[in-house]
């Protein structure tokens, strides 16, 4: 696999003007998935053949911005319940936050899932429903797709995750937005 996103990239769209810079659609996008959403996830993990099956509650806030040109957000999660997944997966994170915003078609992470690394993911727009996340970090290569759907109250993810060349992570999402 080939990195996609250094860190030199990280200044892309400075120079522009905020006309250049700001990505409406993606903004718009974004602004869809605000909310708390229950997210029914079924993990395959390449190493042991495992399958296991749980529902993380994924909290999305947008932030008060200090560059008007950029989009601020705070993601947040924790479990539904205990599981031992997270005994048996130490890698994996129960419960934190994750701070990022937009630049142009880049999501710029504080950090990321599996690490606590800052970093840029790519994103590619398939319709005005759908982006797909494009993310490289350590030995980490990252596609994910997120799809709105029903009038946003549903979202369907798939990540695949691979390590070093090799497919290691196949996640699916269900997510139902909470509505009070």
């Amino acid at each position: 696999m080939v990195a996609i996103n250094q860190k030199e990239n990280l200044n892309f769209g400075e120079n522009n003007s905020p006309d250049i810079s700001l990505n409406s659609n993606l903004k718009r996008w974004f602004s869809r998935n605000i909310g708390l959403w229950k997210s029914n996830r079924t993990y395959f993990l390449n190493e042991g053949g495992k399958t296991y099956n749980l529902c993380m509650n994924l909290n999305i806030e947008s932030l008060e911005s200090k560059n008007p040109w950029e989009t601020h957000y705070k993601f947040s999660w924790y479990p539904e319940k205990k599981y031992n997944f997270f005994n048996e997966n130490s890698n994996y994170k129960e419960k934190g936050e994750m701070q990022a915003f937009l630049r142009g078609h880049q999501l710029i992470r504080q950090n990321f899932y599996l690490s606590d690394m800052d970093g840029i993911s790519n994103i590619k727009q398939v319709d005005e429903h759908e982006m797909i996340f494009e993310s490289s970090y350590e030995d980490w290569y990252i596609l994910e797709h997120t799809r709105l759907i029903e009038g946003d109250n549903y979202r369907f993810r798939v990540i695949y995750s691979w390590n070093k060349n090799e497919l290691k992570i196949v996640e699916n999402h269900h997510e139902i937005k909470n509505i009070t």
